[in-house]
């Protein structure tokens, strides 16, 4: 007998462009048909189906709607948007997709609350020739789909700690700061969210070079990661997951309160404006 060949494991933007092509060719739809009547690029369409992009969540949620096939699509979508992100932020993401309990901190805004706008600006910076724009919107529509966990059934209890930096670093443009400092003043009010503000005046502290995130599942299992400009690190280890949450307890203590850091989003806001 020959030697058994482990076949090469799809991806998952592979997995997702397989679906979208047996789904349309089940209803009987060319690219042209399927484009005019979703209103979508027949090209872009083309491209979902070969598995050379990422779409944004809403265009599969449009299209389990036109198929009719509930939720399928999206379900494909959230496997294969792992695949614009590194490989080392690959099994964090994984746990968040999962976590009940969220803690963050972060020196700037936090992907989980870039507006598409935001996230394309700060992702751009990376962009040095042409076919890197085409990388940077696959990773915008990926940054901003990770939002929809702040708000699936059940929604986590999530807790984002800003550092006073990320408000003093505006956008290039000034609509799209705007845009950002409303959707960071909405997020803070919503019930499973609470948000606040590490002033200047809190002094040196200990992340001021790095992201912390603190996840917990339903079991009760809890990991740390933490993020540089190019290092990720994932603590599984009880000991060290709590030494991290003890670091994280210290600059909750920093903050200002969530009323009082709603203020301070105003009248950053109100300061733009002016």
């Amino acid at each position: 007998m020959g030697e058994k060949v482990d076949a090469e494991p799809v991806s998952g933007r592979a997995m997702l462009g397989q679906t979208l092509r047996v789904l349309r060719e089940k209803a009987g739809k060319s690219l042209g048909q399927l484009a005019d009547e979703t209103g979508y690029e027949k090209s872009y369409l083309s491209r979902l189906e070969s598995g050379d992009r990422v779409s944004k969540v809403t265009v599969m949620e449009d299209l389990d709607g036109y198929y009719g096939t509930g939720d399928l699509l999206l379900s494909h979508w959230k496997a294969a948007r792992l695949d614009a992100f590194k490989d080392q932020y690959r099994a964090f993401m994984a746990l968040e997709a999962t976590a009940r309990i969220m803690r963050k901190f972060s020196l700037g805004v936090p992907g989980l609350l870039q507006t598409e706008d935001f996230a394309r600006e700060v992702l751009s910076g990376l962009q040095t020739t042409p076919e890197d724009a085409e990388l940077v919107e696959e990773q915008v529509a990926a940054r901003v789909g990770r939002q929809y966990l702040l708000r699936q059934k059940p929604e986590p209890n999530v807790r984002i700690i800003m550092d006073e930096y990320a408000f003093r670093r505006p956008a290039a443009l000034p609509k799209t700061w705007d845009a950002q400092l409303l959707h960071i003043e909405a997020v803070a009010m919503w019930p499973n969210v609470t948000l606040q503000v590490l002033p200047f005046a809190a002094g040196v502290h200990h992340h001021m070079s790095a992201s912390l995130t603190l996840l917990w599942q339903k079991d009760g299992s809890g990991v740390a990661y933490s993020e540089g400009i190019d290092w990720g690190e994932l603590t599984e280890e009880p000991a060290g997951v709590l030494k991290h949450r003890l670091s994280y307890d210290r600059l909750r203590d920093l903050s200002l309160s969530p009323s009082d850091s709603l203020t301070f989003i105003r009248n950053v806001l109100e300061d733009h404006r002016s």
